[in-house]
């Protein structure tokens, strides 16, 4: 079984291209820093990795993602080696997204562009089905979605 689940914060906005050729594919690449649970002197107190993910995926992260932005996901972990110009043997791994959710709210994280939804988006939409989570009180983490805003949700 190769499954990851990651909560960290973007180390950087994310970039998203499109592929060329008959069926043009999204593609996002991002970077998350994650908090070392046990930290050593002299050891560094986070761990970075890169991120790649695909399609609505990929159009989400970049619509709603940016700098700092906290998030937890889940997905596989790939091998991404290569052989650099000197001939060398260059061994990394990267973060394939299968599922991306923020992490805490717009007002918990001051204003870092999650706007105010507590969701996710996986391959298929919003992760708890239908639409986001209305908010009944204030205080709770969670806003009140005004009519009509239906049609700007990436998650309906």
């Amino acid at each position: 079984m190769n499954k990851v689940i990651l909560m960290g914060r973007l180390t950087r906005d994310p970039e998203v291209r499109y592929s060329q050729g008959a069926s043009q594919t999204v593609v996002g690449r991002f970077s998350v820093a994650v908090d070392r649970r046990f930290k050593r002197d002299g050891e560094p107190d986070a761990d970075f990795f890169n991120c790649t993910c695909f399609g609505k995926q990929a159009e989400f992260v970049e619509k709603y993602l940016h700098k700092g932005t906290k998030v937890v996901l889940s997905g596989r972990v790939q091998n991404d080696n290569y052989t650099n110009k000197d001939g060398q043997m260059v061994y990394s791994v990267r973060i394939m997204v299968e599922e991306i959710e923020f992490a805490e709210s717009k007002n918990a994280s001051g204003g870092n562009g999650d706007n105010g939804y507590n969701s996710s988006y996986n391959n298929g939409g919003y992760a708890g089905g239908g639409n986001a989570p209305a908010a009944s009180g204030a205080g709770d983490g969670f806003m009140n979605i005004p009519d009509g805003i239906d049609e700007e949700l990436p998650f309906n």
